[in-house]
């Protein structure tokens, strides 16, 4: 069953999900394997092999907290290829994220537009000052252009050729 709560709604219907365990945690798209040990007998026996699974707290600068996460290594090493935690959530496609990567890159996702519009909106304001502020100067220097033009000519009109 997929989940229904507001947030996913955006997400794919069918997210890779290899088995129920790696919806927990960031698994990067790895799964039980299955297969046979074989002997010198020849006599073959079903085994799996598991992920190699790590609990780990890893550092989100965005989200300015510590997240504790079910991670492979796989995972593990894609995360220092792209820099962070944040970084892999944004540029990993969904697909190998799983529910609980999902889960972490709307909370990032949400807090990058919050800090991008708070950023827009601190240019503006910069921009508003900057402009105001030319245009005081621009009137400062021509009431100051003004005053010098009277006083040159001490208020007559210079006359030509003498």
């Amino acid at each position: 069953m997929f989940p229904t709560h507001p947030i996913f709604s955006t997400l794919p219907a069918a997210l890779s999900q290899p088995f129920k365990r790696a919806t927990l945690g960031l698994f990067h798209g790895k799964s039980i394997q299955h297969g046979n040990n074989v002997p010198h007998s020849l006599k073959k026996t079903r085994r799996t092999w598991l992920p190699n699974v790590h609990t780990k707290t890893l550092e989100s600068p965005l989200l300015a907290r510590r997240v504790q996460v079910k991670v492979t290594a796989r995972a593990l090493r894609t995360i220092n290829k792209h820099g962070g935690l944040d970084q892999y959530l944004l540029n990993t496609s969904p697909s190998l994220l799983g529910d609980e990567g999902m889960r972490l890159r709307l909370l990032v996702r949400e807090r990058l537009d919050a800090q991008n519009a708070l950023e827009a909106r601190r240019a503006q304001r910069a921009a508003e000052v900057a402009a105001k502020e030319v245009a005081a100067r621009e009137a400062a220097e021509r009431r100051r252009r003004g005053s010098r033009r009277t006083r040159r000519d001490g208020g007559r009109a210079r006359s030509r050729g003498g």
